[in-house]
């Protein structure tokens, strides 16, 4: 693999310029805030003598991301290097109130996200958009790469009445955008309507996945602790929405997939035959530390990804779960709400978008026929995304 060359993060081109001269700024950001020298945009802002910077904001998994597991709240607190209030948005809100925002001009976001839609922290964005309008804010979102590229855009879409926390948007569930393109996204065609600047980065293509950017690899979360976890997480965050582990408890979370009722072997003959491009689905015992199927071992697959330009994360994914249940239906489960802030609604419906996956899945329907179900949706989400697209 060849590295290419240097890219300029929008929170360089932000600091290098004049644009927080004066202002009093709210700074939206977790532990992968940080530049190609590891320096953390709250250290480059709070240096500086022509900025004030006033309020920290962290979005789930805390401003320092320590809380592993998912759906726990983070609380308040107070930085101690910059004495300034440390404000959690995944906590007893996941906007912003106005006590929060008091005494501010400005909203910086520079949040590293991963490519799914179902990734909260562009929620949080969203939600300091609309923070922000209502207060008569402005807001500044710092782009950054997406790890797993821009090119690819696959899965079921989010469809009207399915919305939550993990979905406010109808996007599919992996999107191919970045950051600072979603947030244009958002206040344009889902007409959250804030004053927004995105700063956008220079040398980012979107054939380029993390590793060829030249920039360090900070998790973005406790439990996508590297570039492979990230790039099978469009699919494997499904598995959150059923009784089978999606491998959190263990060191490769998304990579490995199971339940204690899982032939291992047998599973994986029946994936081979299956001819999913660009993966290897390779028989593995795990034993989870928290969570799901926690210190029982668990039979299942690893997700070797061999070609991740002709991979498909979710529908690989879907593969495995219904291998899994045909396996075993009896023991095969959907899991009940309460799921992320949402107690009615099933969790694999607001994860996936819709029922539909659901019924296709419990109705038999094989993977390839499933994801060829996806692709008018995605077509046409297609044609809208190209309007906000900034980079070749």
């Amino acid at each position: 693999m060849t590295l290419s060359a240097q890219v300029c993060l929008g929170s360089d081109r932000l600091i290098a310029s004049d644009r927080l001269a004066g202002q009093r700024v709210g700074l939206v950001c977790n532990p992968a805030s940080v530049d190609l020298e590891f320096q953390h945009i709250a250290d480059r802002l709070g240096s500086r003598a022509d900025t004030s910077l006033v309020t920290l904001f962290g979005p789930q998994h805390g401003f320092h991301a320590v809380v592993q597991d998912n759906m726990v709240e983070t609380g308040h607190s107070r930085h101690a290097r910059h004495d300034v209030p440390v404000y959690s948005l995944y906590s007893d809100t996941r906007e912003p109130t106005p006590e929060m925002l008091e005494g501010l001009d400005v909203i910086v976001i520079d949040l590293q996200d991963v490519g799914t839609r179902v990734y909260t922290y562009i929620y949080t964005m969203a939600n300091c958009l609309r923070a922000a309008r209502r207060h008569g804010l402005s807001v500044i979102v710092c782009d950054r790469p997406n790890p797993i590229g821009g090119a690819a855009v696959e899965g079921p879409m989010l469809h009207e009445g399915f919305e939550s926390f993990i979905g406010q948007c109808a996007i599919p569930l992996r999107h191919g955008m970045t950051i600072g393109e979603l947030a244009q996204l958002f206040n344009t065609h889902f007409e959250i309507g804030a004053d927004l600047e995105v700063v956008p980065m220079a040398g980012w293509a979107r054939s380029m996945y993390a590793d060829q950017t030249g920039l360090p690899w900070i998790i973005p979360s406790p439990n996508l602790p590297t570039l492979d976890s990230a790039i099978v997480y469009p699919g494997g965050v499904l598995f959150e929405g059923t009784n089978i582990s999606e491998g959190r408890g263990t060191t490769l979370p998304f990579e490995l997939i199971g339940a204690p009722w899982v032939n291992a072997d047998a599973l994986c003959q029946t994936l081979s035959a299956e001819e999913i491009q660009g993966v290897l689905f390779r028989p593995v015992q795990f034993e989870p530390t928290f969570q799901k199927h926690a210190d029982h071992v668990c039979g299942g697959c690893q997700i070797h990804v061999r070609d991740r330009q002709t991979f498909t994360p979710v529908r690989a994914a879907v593969a495995v779960m219904q291998a899994m249940r045909r396996q075993a239906s009896s023991s095969f489960e959907w899991r009940d709400p309460p799921y992320e802030y949402e107690a009615v609604k099933v969790p694999i419906d607001i994860l996936s978008g819709s029922e539909s996956l659901r019924n296709q899945i419990e109705t038999d329907l094989g993977a390839t026929e499933i994801a060829e179900s996806w692709v008018p949706e995605v077509e046409a989400f297609e044609r809208i995304r190209r309007g906000f697209l900034r980079y070749e």
